[in-house]
């Protein structure tokens, strides 16, 4: 397991009633049921929207989430480095309020 993968399911558990599942067959977390956040190509990616999504998309490196890799981003999710770690605790939950609202 990859440093960047010990810290995705450290920071996903720590969240309350964040369940352990599969999104595309790869790890992420769900709040009653729905996904919040997975990790993928070595990135956690988030489900977002708002003034938190423009601000993930700020940053250097971050992306659309694409899985299929055929130019279809899913338009909520963002793609976020490790190089932001400071910030992906915040982005995990805010994430997990923006899923838990909808």
């Amino acid at each position: 397991m990859t440093h960047e993968e010990t810290y995705f399911l450290a920071t996903s558990t720590a969240l309350k009633d964040a369940e352990k599942s599969q999104m595309f067959g790869k790890p992420c977390f769900k709040i009653k049921g729905k996904a919040f956040v997975c990790f993928f190509n070595n990135k956690m990616v988030f489900k977002l929207g708002g003034e938190f999504h423009k601000e993930a998309l700020n940053l250097e490196g971050t992306q659309l989430f694409d899985p299929s890799g055929k130019n279809r981003p899913m338009k909520e999710w963002v793609q976020i480095p490790f190089s932001h770690k400071d910030s992906l605790k915040k982005f995990a939950e805010q994430s997990l309020i923006y899923v838990s609202e909808k």
